[in-house]
């Protein structure tokens, strides 16, 4: 969506981390911005600093709850209108072998990195279509395209996510609709949601990682990798290597089966 000012943005987990900072980035675009998050303290905290830079509101909501997503998602539409930008972003990982996961650690990760944006876009996506204009932005992983120790549910999570989200694009397309998706896989960053990560390739500074992803609405960019280069050495390694090959590869040479080994994650 090239032109965001006086549009209405919703960002899922819009109370921290890259969703706060995309929050920012839109109100000085002079877009309105509304936050969904499960941190009540958080929401406030941040109408609180960012208000005087446009207009922003918040809901609490768990977005794992589909009875909240629905009946929140009805307030909007009453209270401030058409959603014209929706931004899936709303994540958790656990991050232990898989036998170590209980069956809420699963369902959990499941609820919110891949139900969540599908409950989330069926509730919003109807009145794009009326209107025959919106954005939808889904924040997948670059987790979503490589097998990784420790982190199989939220790779599993990701991998949906991504075929979901790309095939909400094509039907967009087939059904000549100008509502664009945008899918988004960064690489690890830092913003304590991975904490005790450590990894050969640099982790991304949320600030960069935020401002690619608002560059990537506004040229309506279809599927991106931050950094760039992910996308290709994966797709062209798995294309080109045998799986021994390539595991060696992924995790010899560019240490990413060794990432999780120290992760702690957000207290």
């Amino acid at each position: 969506m090239k032109h965001l000012e006086g549009k209405t943005i919703l960002i899922t987990g819009g109370a921290s981390g890259i969703g706060r900072i995309m929050v920012r980035l839109f109100l000085e675009r002079k877009a309105k911005v509304i936050i969904w998050d499960i941190d009540q303290s958080k929401i406030e905290e941040t109408i609180t600093e960012l208000s005087p830079k446009g207009l922003v509101s918040g809901y609490t909501v768990d977005v794992a709850n589909i009875k909240q997503v629905q009946e929140t998602a009805i307030k909007v539409k009453q209270e401030i209108g058409v959603v014209d930008v929706l931004i899936n972003n709303a994540g958790i990982i656990v991050g232990k072998y898989f036998n170590e996961h209980t069956t809420t650690d699963i369902l959990k990760t499941l609820e919110i990195n891949t139900q969540a944006p599908m409950f989330i876009t069926s509730e919003f996506l109807k009145d794009m279509l009326i209107q025959n204009s919106g954005h939808i932005c889904n924040i997948a992983s670059s987790g979503g395209l490589i097998s990784n120790p420790k982190m199989s549910v939220y790779a599993a999570s990701k991998w949906a996510l991504i075929g979901w989200s790309d095939s909400l694009r094509l039907e967009m397309k087939q059904l000549n609709k100008d509502v664009n998706i945008t899918t988004i896989m960064p690489y690890y960053i830092h913003t304590g949601m991975f904490e005790g990560v450590k990894s050969k390739i640099p982790i991304l500074e949320p600030e960069s990682a935020a401002l690619s992803i608002v560059k990537a609405i506004e040229k309506n960019k279809k599927m991106i990798t931050i950094p760039g280069y992910i996308y290709r050495v994966t797709r062209l390694g798995q294309a080109i290597m045998s799986i021994n090959v390539f595991d060696w590869f992924t995790g010899s040479v560019l240490g990413i089966y060794k990432t999780m080994e120290n992760f702690t994650g957000r207290k």
